[in-house]
């Protein structure tokens, strides 16, 4: 039999239920960073991703390739800062008659200087004699890789996986193509169609981009992973050679 005391006490308990499940939910397993990319098309999250990078003071990149096509000069790894000046100051591994050789550059004012191996000092280079891109465009918004990201049609949304530098970032990929003569402005000699696989953060940030197809006449099709990382990176990037 139920008491007046036994009916308040039920009654309060659903109170408390029905107070405290949207808090419950609310800690639940998504992921509420602020973004609001669960809203938008893969267009509109891609755009603002490559806004994002174009309008950044600078950060740290890194590209690199596993299949390179055999015999042909060509760039196989970059590493370092990349600003908005536009400039860039790091080290490229170039692919020269079957060798690879690190080589330290700094580029800005279209001016691309590299210590070339049993070379003393720092050379005036032209990258496109060694199959290599001019590293200072690569955030340039027109040239470079935003330039890239912003041509890309038929976009796709993929899955969502934990990434980033201490495994604490949601990364979702997004899928489409990309002409060769937008991706013939950061790597010279890209023809055809390119595969575009992007992976974007909850906080509109390009995290990782790989480029697939004809980077090089006469080759066969490779693939290049770029990583963007720390935006707002800033550098006074001088060019040391005369």
């Amino acid at each position: 039999m139920l008491t007046s005391g036994s009916i308040r006490a039920a009654a309060g308990a659903a109170a408390l239920v029905l107070t405290l499940t949207p808090a419950l939910a609310g800690c639940g397993g998504s992921d509420d960073s602020g973004s609001t990319s669960g809203d938008q098309t893969p267009a509109q999250v891609v755009a603002t991703a490559q806004q994002k990078l174009t309008e950044a003071s600078g950060v740290q990149l890194s590209l690199t390739t596993d299949d390179l096509p055999d015999g042909i000069n060509a760039i196989q790894k970059a590493v370092g800062v990349a600003t908005d000046a536009p400039a860039f100051d790091g080290k490229l591994t170039v692919l020269l008659s079957g060798q690879a050789f690190e080589v330290p550059v700094i580029a800005v004012d279209d001016v691309v200087c590299a210590q070339i191996p049993l070379t003393p000092g720092w050379s005036d280079v032209d990258p496109v004699d060694y199959g290599a891109p001019d590293p200072a465009g690569f955030l340039s918004p027109d040239d470079g890789f935003g330039a890239i990201l912003g041509a890309a049609t038929g976009l796709t949304k993929g899955n969502s996986i934990r990434g980033g530098a201490d495994n604490d970032e949601i990364l979702t990929s997004y899928s489409g193509s990309v002409a060769g003569d937008v991706v013939a402005k950061v790597i010279p000699g890209s023809s055809g169609d390119f595969e575009l696989s992007a992976q974007i953060t909850d906080d509109d940030e390009l995290r990782q981009l790989a480029l697939t197809g004809v980077f090089y006449k006469n080759a066969t099709a490779n693939t290049y992973t770029v990583g963007f990382d720390d935006y707002g990176t800033t550098k006074d990037v001088q060019a040391p050679c005369p």
